[in-house]
């Protein structure tokens, strides 16, 4: 995956939080081999334990064609390709999609 595209998608992740309710909120990018998952995070509500993580998205990035492309997750927790919105070379694009709200399968 490229480097840049990398740094593009966890500045993303960073700015849709502002940092004074980095208590109370992040969201996060989780880097595999081949995509990358976009993960909301809170504290646990009685102060005890871990953060939750809940997957947001997944961009996906095909080395063959250079392009990303979004999948969303069911409530299994199992993503599938988002075909409303084709692959791209363009991540920032797909990311201003997301952030978009135009469909609510992504933050809800």
């Amino acid at each position: 995956m490229p480097e840049t595209d990398l740094l593009r998608i966890g500045r993303w992740c960073r700015e849709r939080v502002p940092e004074h309710l980095w208590d109370q909120a992040r969201v996060e990018a989780e880097i595999a081999d081949r995509h990358v998952t976009i993960i909301e995070t809170r504290p646990p509500w009685d102060g005890q334990g871990d953060w939750t993580r809940f997957p947001v998205a997944r961009l996906r990035y095909t080395v063959k064609t250079g392009q990303w492309s979004i999948y969303w997750r069911d409530r299994y927790m199992k993503f599938h390709e988002y075909t409303r919105k084709r692959p791209t070379n363009n991540v920032q694009s797909l990311l201003d999609y997301i952030d978009s709200h135009q469909d609510p399968i992504f933050w809800g």
